[in-house]
């Protein structure tokens, strides 16, 4: 596996989490001129799904709900796995425009933003967050910031392996244009071979999938019997899907999709899937890039 950079990014923190104005359709159009990507209404049926592939069911994974000093009800994780929510990043104009990001870092923009405070706000309506980790890429690491506060978490913890697929020769390049102007690591990147690198410094997805997977494993362990939150990448959740499911498909991997996963030292399983029920009121761009093949 090719050594990641241990340079850490400097992304500066917002001065204000306030979440920004909502964002008109009008306003957008600009942005997307020559763009077949529009707001359109959220089709759930198409996009969440619920895994059950092994017997358990969620209860025998969740121990007993107790209450608060307040009479609420906390619902708390069996002791024996983590409960480890994997939310893809909020949107970036590079998203829109379908040009690869890969370890390149791009800042969200406002539709991002706006996503981010909606899955802040679902997830602090929810049982307790132990922890947020992210993606060290400020497209991650600013949704992070937005899901730590919502939910009373008073930090981020960078971790590098969370990053996105290092796409090589390829990235900044919009997907649509890179077999004609890049066509070794174009062939190099819609290889079937799980072990094919791309040229420009680019990772196989072998590679990514032992950095991320590996990542993910030692997050879960030091969270035995809590919450936590991850905020990664649209390739890296797939190969964590991979993980769990060697033979599943994944769909698309929407930006802030809500993806959860159970850990324990020896068993991976998916109890939900590209959750975006928190976007009924933001919109997304449906038919943007949206993760597909690695993109961000």
């Amino acid at each position: 596996m090719s050594a990641l950079s241990s340079s850490s990014v400097n992304s500066p923190r917002h001065s204000s989490l306030s979440p920004p104005p909502p964002i008109s359709l009008g306003r957008l159009n600009p942005l997307l001129a020559g763009s077949r990507n529009i707001f359109k209404p959220l089709r759930l049926s198409s996009i969440v799904r619920i895994y059950m592939a092994d017997s358990d069911s969620r209860s025998s994974v969740l121990a007993e709900s107790e209450c608060d000093a307040n009479g609420v009800t906390i619902e708390s994780v069996n002791p024996e796995y983590a409960e480890v929510i994997v939310i893809r990043h909020g949107e970036t104009e590079w998203n829109t425009h379908r040009r690869i990001q890969g370890h390149l870092d791009v800042d969200l923009n406002d539709a991002g933003r706006q996503q981010a405070f909606a899955v802040a706000d679902r997830l602090s309506r929810e049982p307790k967050i132990s922890a947020v980790y992210s993606s060290d890429l400020k497209r991650a690491f600013d949704t992070a910031e937005i899901i730590a506060k919502g939910c009373g978490v008073l930090e981020v913890t960078k971790e590098p392996d969370l990053r996105e697929r290092h796409l090589g020769d390829l990235q900044g390049v919009v997907f649509h244009e890179a077999a004609k102007t890049n066509p070794e690591a174009h062939r190099a990147f819609t290889s079937n071979r799980e072990d094919q690198e791309i040229p420009g410094g680019g990772e196989s997805f072998n590679q990514l999938y032992e950095r991320s997977t590996s990542a993910l494993q030692r997050i879960a362990k030091k969270h035995k019997g809590e919450r936590v939150v991850i905020v990664s990448h649209g390739g890296t959740i797939r190969a964590l899907h991979r993980r769990a499911y060697p033979h599943g498909r994944t769909g698309k991997v929407l930006n802030t999709s809500v993806n959860v996963f159970h850990l324990s030292e020896d068993e991976w399983s998916i109890k939900s899937w590209g959750d975006v029920s928190h976007l009924n009121q933001t919109g997304f761009l449906d038919t943007g890039f949206g993760g597909d093949r690695n993109s961000g």
